[in-house]
């Protein structure tokens, strides 16, 4: 058994670790509040717009009004937008999400180029890459990914200026770079308890058609459209209207998934941190009560010595 001085201290360490967990979990359960605020409040705009887009993507037969709704016809590499945390102490977010994505990298079969938003995401790429080019057996799409750019430390209340560069790098990728294809991998707000991993297409703006069952399990379906084929009448004309409608709404998509994902994080520490201090209580409790076992034992020692003491003096 340890000793008194052991047990002190271990219970010292518990109840400085217990505090800990209940500061963050104050600290996340504040964000949270604002960041499911946001999240609800552009959920709505951000649906709209997107049935705005799959409709004038639905217009463009034949030669498409704009390049970010060209559908191109060979694929040869495809783009990853990773959105995780910059901090752990958040349970499986930051793994699910990963996980999710390289499933779907996999599947897909295709070189990647990712584009990672939080530090976790792009340390946790950056080593899966690397165990794949050290692999002899992996495919030769999966030693062709690449980490083209990669953003941390976002605000905690972003907005369309914060996303400016991830978009531009998406568009670069997208129209100067031979990236047939462009998906976002997030984390979905559901609500405090329930946050889901997801892959959404982003580019080009159309209804994804997977190509096999295995991609389709990984793929969320497209957002609902509530109206279809409508016409629009575009003021001066749709080349103008559609080079400044376009590229925002598609800043707003983005914008919507790192809002989710943001929302996610603060939930899911917020439950991981209230789980550790439940933990550090229940073990805390089990330390206290060690210690005052070892502690009675002690203090039945001490007695019996003296005791035994006391008698061998009367015997002599």
């Amino acid at each position: 058994m340890a000793t008194t001085r052991e047990i002190k201290r271990r219970i010292n360490s518990v109840k400085n670790i217990n505090q800990v967990t209940r500061a963050l979990e104050a600290v996340s359960a504040s964000s949270v509040r604002k960041a499911q605020n946001a999240v609800l409040a552009s959920r709505t705009y951000a649906q709209y717009a997107y049935d705005v887009l799959v409709n004038v993507a639905a217009m463009s037969k034949g030669k498409p009004l704009h390049p970010l709704l060209e559908v191109r016809e060979q694929v040869g590499t495809v783009g990853v937008l990773l959105i995780t945390g910059d901090r752990g102490l958040a349970g499986a977010y930051n793994a699910n999400i990963v996980r999710r994505a390289t499933r779907f990298v996999e599947r897909y079969e295709k070189p990647v180029h990712w584009v990672t938003v939080g530090r976790k995401g792009r340390d946790l790429i950056r080593r899966w890459i690397a165990q794949q080019k050290a692999d002899e057996t992996a495919p030769d799409y999966l030693k062709q990914q690449q980490i083209v750019a990669e953003f941390s430390y976002m605000p905690a209340d972003p907005d369309l200026s914060d996303v400016a560069q991830i978009v531009q790098v998406i568009f670069d990728e997208f129209l100067n770079v031979p990236v047939g294809e462009f998906f976002v991998a997030y984390t979905h707000f559901i609500n405090t308890v329930t946050q889901q991993p997801r892959v959404l297409p982003l580019l080009p703006l159309r209804p994804f058609e997977a190509k096999s069952r295995t991609i389709s399990d990984l793929v969320e379906a497209d957002p609902e459209v509530k109206h279809t084929n409508r016409d629009y009448i575009y003021e001066p004309n749709a080349v103008a209207i559609l080079d400044e409608v376009i590229p925002r709404f598609t800043e707003l998509q983005i914008l919507q998934a790192l809002r989710e994902s943001l929302s996610s994080e603060h939930s899911a520490r917020m439950v991981a941190m209230r789980n550790a201090s439940e933990a550090a209580e229940e073990l805390g409790e089990a330390l206290q009560l060690e210690f005052n076992k070892a502690r009675q034992l002690g203090i039945t020692s001490e007695i019996l010595d003296i005791i035994g003491g006391v008698e061998a003096l009367k015997q002599t």
